[in-house]
């Protein structure tokens, strides 16, 4: 003996039988809802366009997507790059810190006098470090350098 559930109320009928909603109200109403054309990006989950938030382009007009290329080649090129910048920057680094030893040596050393920017003058060593405006060839002091005062303070090696 087969058992069939016989279907109390046709669905037409269900309004008049019942003070429950007809289920064929929400077959209805979910054909019923909104289209949107295939160009128009619609999320139905948050109910609203959201084109713009799309990592890809979604119309016609918009700019050319390509997947980008990974090329791994470029790995040498940049890691050169990076090398000679290391390369550069260390050789500034060593300029800088040659100018602080000389201009820290030259006011270290002993002097008398008020220097003058843009004169040159010159640094020997005797018992310690002076500076004097006579130049190496006209007597016979280890002569260490000649130095030039800069606008700034810095001492130049000449």
């Amino acid at each position: 003996m087969s058992e069939k559930k016989p279907e109390i109320v046709e669905r037409e009928l269900w309004d008049h039988y019942s003070e429950l909603p007809n289920p064929s109200w929400y077959e209805y109403k979910e054909k019923m809802k909104k289209k949107y054309p295939d160009n128009i990006v619609y999320n139905d989950e948050s109910g609203e366009f959201d084109a713009k938030l799309k990592s890809y382009p979604t119309t016609v007009g918009s700019q050319k997507f390509e997947p980008i290329v990974v090329d791994k080649g470029d790995t040498i090129k940049v890691n050169k790059h990076f090398q000679s910048k290391f390369e550069e920057l260390k050789g500034e680094w060593n300029k800088l810190v040659e100018e602080y030893e000389w201009t820290s040596l030259v006011y270290g050393s002993r002097y008398s006098f008020q220097p003058i920017v843009g004169e040159t003058y010159h640094l020997y060593k005797e018992d310690d470090l002076f500076l004097s405006i006579i130049e190496p060839h006209q007597w016979d002091k280890e002569h260490i350098g000649s130095f030039k005062l800069l606008t700034n303070g810095k001492w130049e090696k000449v």
